[in-house]
């Protein structure tokens, strides 16, 4: 029986290599075709030594495919995806595009005037974990951004439960990688190593996304979110401390409130091959290369707050993984086929 072809659009990207290495493993797709602007014309080992087993080469445009994964930047990537649609293809779009519900935010978000706001309603927020079903039949479906992933599985649970208020802190600090491959001052080695900054305290553009989703969960509360991002001198992961007040009453007092909590969580992922509940906070080299978010949670009981840390790899579970988690669920097969291997440690 033949595979289901798939194809790349903006190979050169840190999402659309790896999606290469995921893929090229994967044992019910072939990658028929890459593009690339910046590397048009040449072998794909050529310019990624890793990928060199693979004989492709990186293309202006997309050949024929049966799905395809969009990793163009925010703003671009819209353009290729309704050409795409318009072929019958099916589409995974990593950027930003197709995240929002409402085309307004994008302006002030993203900086551009969406070219298709018909698309947005039809397009299936791809975190699997809350949105299972609608990923298997959608044609479209927006992988949600690296940051948004980590605090939405961390919150769903008390969110949807409605135990804590809205007023929501999440404090995440992600390795550098998520910044992309394009050169700035910023991502710079002499400027991020051996330094920790905070950075988007005016608003990081995936905040209307965290509210956005955390609201759907429980749409009678507003979510009042405080969301401050920190880079830190590593190549990949994000931890997420995410706090909130807990509803007066809503959880046991002391270590009996602890466990009512934990087994919250326990049952709420009780079937999600990719969020495990610890019963310790996670490093982020515990996610290294692997599809898993790990979560934590737990009660500070002097101030009556929920803490929940999230760990995830930022290139896999925050990009490639969760995409082809998408594109396994589109096509009908095992949703963990090809994202079975652990992660590295140290």
């Amino acid at each position: 029986m033949s595979r289901t072809t798939v194809g790349i659009i903006n190979v050169t990207g840190y999402a659309g290599m790896e999606l290469v290495r995921l893929l090229c493993q994967h044992p019910e797709v072939e990658l028929v075709s890459v593009t690339g602007r910046s590397a048009a014309g040449k072998r794909l080992g050529q310019v990624f030594p890793h990928l060199a087993q693979l004989d492709l080469t990186i293309e202006v445009e997309l050949g024929n495919v049966d799905l395809a994964f969009s990793a163009m930047p925010h703003g671009e990537s819209a353009k290729e995806v309704i050409l795409l649609l318009n072929r019958g293809v099916k589409v995974v779009d990593i950027s930003a595009d197709f995240r929002l519900k409402d085309s307004a935010e994008y302006p002030r978000w993203y900086e551009f005037s969406h070219p298709a706001p018909q698309l947005l309603k039809q397009a299936v927020y791809g975190l699997p974990e809350l949105y299972r079903s609608q990923v298997a039949s959608a044609q479209l479906v927006a992988n949600p951004g690296c940051y948004p992933t980590g605090a939405i599985l961390a919150l769903a649970p008390m969110v949807k439960e409605g135990l804590i208020k809205p007023d929501i802190v999440i404090d995440s600090k992600s390795g550098v990688s998520g910044a992309g491959r394009t050169i700035s001052l910023e991502t710079h080695y002499s400027e991020v190593n051996e330094d920790v900054a905070a950075y988007a305290l005016v608003g990081h553009r995936h905040l209307p996304e965290i509210i956005q989703e955390l609201k759907l969960l429980r749409p009678e509360q507003l979510p009042l979110v405080t969301f401050v991002p920190h880079l830190i001198p590593m190549t990949r992961g994000i931890l997420s401390t995410c706090y909130a007040s807990i509803v007066s009453g809503k959880v046991a007092a002391g270590k009996k409130g602890e466990e009512e909590l934990r087994q919250l969580y326990l049952d709420f992922y009780r079937d999600e091959p990719f969020v495990k509940i610890l019963e310790f906070s996670p490093h982020t080299k515990h996610t290294l290369g692997s599809n898993l978010c790990l979560l934590y949670s737990t009660i500070d009981h002097r101030t009556g707050k929920l803490i929940v840390i999230s760990s995830i790899d930022n290139l896999i579970k925050g990009a490639a993984g969760q995409a082809i988690q998408n594109m396994n669920l589109m096509l009908g097969i095992p949703e963990t086929t090809g994202l079975e291997a652990l992660a590295i440690y140290p």
